[in-house]
């Protein structure tokens, strides 16, 4: 073993973590929550749903969704992490939306 005195013109290089990606979808990639277009669903309905469902979506704004929906097929109507995700995917289909598959971004 080397005594203090010799260990003074040594050099230590620091330890660095080493960055990992998260791929278990924890609170790594956000995830989307897409509403389908059907032809079930009125645009007040789709409205609502969006309205009760999803913090910070007014009417207005869900109806603006539906537009959205309608005109091209789908919209995004939230992202973020995976748990919310799940939990809002789930309380839209419960309102009779028509849900795509849960996405990461």
């Amino acid at each position: 073993m080397l005594a203090s005195a010799e260990m003074v013109g040594t050099t230590q290089t620091p330890t660095r973590e080493r960055r990992t990606t998260d791929r278990g979808g924890g609170l790594g990639d956000p995830w989307r929550v897409i509403v389908l277009n059907d032809n079930h669903n009125t645009f007040d309905g789709v409205a609502f749903a969006l309205a009760a469902v999803l913090p910070g979506v007014s009417f207005d704004k869900g109806m603006s969704f539906a537009e959205r929906i309608h005109s091209t097929g789908s919209a995004v109507v939230w992202s973020g992490h995976r748990e919310p995700a799940e939990l809002y995917w789930s309380q839209l289909q419960d309102h009779g939306l028509t849900m795509a598959p849960l996405e990461r971004c």
